[in-house]
């Protein structure tokens, strides 16, 4: 994956439209040089009391933070004087609006990596919280509180997008405070290789969401989804959340899906802009409107574009990577399995051919009400084509042939086939997490909250 830390070549002023298509081509690189990298939330409460964290304080998320730091390696990252994140090689831990702590793990080659990368992170990051009585959830959504109630991190960007988002939308500071998620991202060889893979992976997002639903409690009770998370998201800034339209048009996959992107991603109101004394905020024009006006005295450079990017929350991003961002982060085996289930897919042709073959009648209308019926009925929802249950049995296949394919093995000679096992071991019984936790839920728990936490503990 290409990382753009303190790239110079990114503060030159964009003087055409082209500059904007070429920064999506620069990412391109040969399959050879393919990397995987996953992204994974965590939601943080207090055991005594069962309560949310706040940043101050002697067992809050800002000590925890410093106490990774302690750890060799970690180069701290400040916003003034505020300890908000760490950098380690490649990867970084980063602190998002309503204190869940994110690792950005490195780009990988192989998900055996990718999983040890996780399995250390959790254990570090248990050593350094359990002795201040914090522990993380692996939930889709905060499981207890309201998410005004939810305290806020000290971070400037968190509170423009504060004020940006709760103007524009019913549940964009819910998705900020109260939701987590597992992403991963991968790599492309070419445009027309952009344009297939971003093809399928829209198709399938919802699938990949009715397979990883995982938010049906909040605020201490049911709340009628499988995942509210995702629900959340469709209510969020419909301007720059949700599935694209324009992957779905016939011109996508014909030589133009980076020009296709630039123009939604041009039409998306800025919600920011950083310069060296700090952020300043937006009052909604747009990106086209900044490359063609300027804004604030300001004019437009290709840093300001890749800023942009990143305030944008498709289903599936496209930056200098691609993104898949459907899935509510769940157990730590789950956790392991979504990049798995993903590189099946992407980085073995015939099962990308498969997949692009498979879906390729379906259109934005019905991807759009798949994904909002999953929301609420996840597996039980129907896709163009039959039960999303079938359809994700069909793609776990899928994906766990590509891998076998891949052939990349571990120390006892195991494909990385072996991370789709929890998924398989879910569709056998037809189920998800959300239902199994369901299950727990109104069986052994008995809505008891004290038994919910110590299920979905790390």
């Amino acid at each position: 994956m290409t990382l753009l830390r303190d790239d110079p070549a990114l503060e030159q002023p964009i003087d055409d439209l082209s500059q904007l298509v070429d920064f999506f081509r620069a990412g391109e690189k040969p399959a050879s040089d393919f990397r995987i990298g996953t992204e994974h939330e965590k939601i943080a409460i207090r055991l005594e009391g069962l309560e949310t964290v706040p940043f101050d304080g002697s067992n809050g998320i800002g000590a925890i933070l410093a106490g990774l730091n302690q750890d060799p390696g970690f180069e701290p990252i400040y916003e003034g004087e505020t300890l908000i994140g760490l950098l380690k090689d490649d990867a970084s831990i980063t602190l998002e609006p309503g204190g869940q702590l994110e690792l950005s793990g490195a780009p990988l080659r192989t998900l055996h990596e990718t999983c040890r990368e996780f399995r250390a992170h959790v254990a570090q990051l248990n050593r350094v919280s359990e002795p201040l009585g914090v522990v993380w959830l692996g939930l889709g959504i905060q499981p207890l509180a309201k998410a005004q109630d939810i305290p806020r991190m000290p971070r400037e960007r968190h509170d423009l997008m504060r004020s940006f988002l709760g103007a524009r939308d019913t549940l964009g500071l819910s998705m900020m405070h109260a939701t987590g998620t597992v992403q991963a991202n991968f790599d492309f060889s070419s445009e027309a290789d952009v344009a297939r893979k971003l093809r399928a992976a829209y198709a399938i997002t919802p699938v990949v969401t009715a397979l990883y639903a995982n938010s049906c409690i909040s605020e201490g009770a049911l709340n009628g989804f499988e995942s509210f998370r995702a629900e959340i998201w469709r209510h969020t800034d419909p301007d720059r959340c949700g599935i694209l339209p324009c992957v779905f048009e016939e011109s996508w996959c014909e030589g133009s899906a980076y020009r296709a992107y630039t123009d939604w991603a041009l039409d998306v109101p800025l919600m920011f802009i950083q310069r060296s004394n700090g952020y300043r905020g937006s009052p909604g024009v747009t990106f086209r409107e900044f490359l063609e006006r300027g804004f604030d005295g300001e004019r437009a450079t290709l840093a300001d574009w890749n800023l942009h990017l990143t305030t944008l929350f498709p289903e599936v991003r496209l930056k200098r990577i691609i993104e898949v961002r459907g899935a509510d982060v769940g157990p730590p085996d789950l956790i392991c399995a979504l990049p798995a289930l993903w590189k099946g897919v992407f980085y073995d042709a015939e099962a990308l051919d498969l997949v692009c073959e498979r879906t390729a009648h379906w259109g934005f209308d019905q991807v759009d009400a798949l994904h909002a019926d999953v929301a609420r009925r996840g597996l039980k929802a129907e896709t163009p084509d039959g039960p999303t249950l079938e359809l994700a049995r069909e793609l776990v296949a899928i994906s766990r042939a590509g891998l076998e394919r891949i052939g990349e093995r571990n120390s006892r000679g195991e494909t990385e086939a072996i991370f789709l096992e929890p998924l398989e071991s879910l569709l056998q019984q037809g189920r998800n997490p959300a239902q199994e936790l369901l299950r727990r839920w109104e069986g052994p728990f008995q809505g008891r909250l004290d038994r919910l936490v110590e299920y979905a503990r790390y």
